[in-house]
C-alpha cells in the first residue's frame, strides 16, 4: 500500500488508534455476553423449576415455567445475531492494532499470538453460539415443543461448557487492552510521550 495512503489513515485516527472515540468490539463483547449467559440461566432456571417452586411460593413471585424457556430463546437468539457485528469490529480494530511488540501477556504470548489466539476463538464462539441458537430453536419449536421441559440437559451441559471458553477467549482480549496496550487511549498516549491528563483538558 502506498505511504501517503498510510499516513491519511494514520492522520484520521484518533489517540486510541482508532477512527472514532471509543472502541466498540468491548462493548459489543459484554452484550453479547449478556445475552447468551442470561439465555443459559433463565433455560436452567426453567429446567430447575419444580425445585425452585416452593422458594418462588414463599416469595409471593408468580411465575411460569414456560416464561423462563421464553426468556433463554430470546436471549440465545439475540445474541447469536449481535456476535456476527461484535466479531467484525473485533476483526477491524485488531487490523488497526500497533501493540507494544516487546511486552510479553501473563500466558507467555507475545500480542500477535494473543490476537491470532483471540481472533480464531471469536470465530470459534461465533459457530458455536449461532449453533447454539439453531439446536435451542428445533428443540422450542420442533423436538420438544408440546414437553413441559424445552430444553435438553446436554443443551444446558454445552452452554456451561461455552462460559468456559468465553473465559479463556475473554481472558486474551482482556490481556490485549490491559497488558499490550490495544486501543486503550492512556496507553498509547503514554508510549507517544503525552500526559493523558493535559491531553484531555485540550
Amino acid at each position: 500500500m502506498d505511504s501517503d495512503l498510510l499516513k491519511q489513515l494514520g492522520d484520521s485516527l484518533g489517540a486510541n488508534g482508532l477512527p472514532y472515540p471509543l472502541p466498540v468490539h468491548p462493548n459489543l463483547v459484554h452484550i453479547t455476553l449478556g445475552l447468551f449467559i442470561i439465555g443459559i440461566a433463565f433455560d436452567i432456571a426453567g429446567v430447575l423449576f419444580p425445585l425452585e417452586k416452593s422458594i418462588l411460593k414463599f416469595l409471593s413471585l408468580t411465575a411460569v415455567r414456560s416464561n423462563f424457556f421464553d426468556v433463554g430463546w430470546y436471549n440465545v437468539l439475540a445474541a447469536a445475531i449481535v456476535t456476527f457485528a461484535t466479531v467484525a469490529f473485533g476483526f477491524y480494530e485488531m487490523l488497526l492494532a500497533t501493540p507494544d511488540p516487546k511486552v510479553t501477556s501473563a500466558w507467555g504470548l507475545n500480542a500477535m499470538e494473543t490476537m491470532l489466539w483471540h481472533g480464531v476463538g471469536g470465530v470459534a464462539l461465533l459457530a458455536l453460539m449461532v449453533g447454539m441458537a439453531v439446536w435451542r430453536g428445533f428443540q422450542r419449536f420442533a423436538w420438544r415443543k408440546d414437553m413441559i421441559r424445552q430444553v435438553q440437559w446436554s443443551y444446558i451441559m454445552a452452554g456451561l461448557a461455552i462460559f468456559f471458553l468465553m473465559y479463556v477467549h475473554g481472558t486474551l482480549g482482556a490481556q490485549l487492552a490491559a497488558e499490550f496496550g490495544v486501543h486503550n487511549t492512556a496507553d498509547r498516549l503514554l508510549r507517544m510521550g503525552e500526559n493523558p491528563n493535559l491531553y484531555f483538558q485540550q
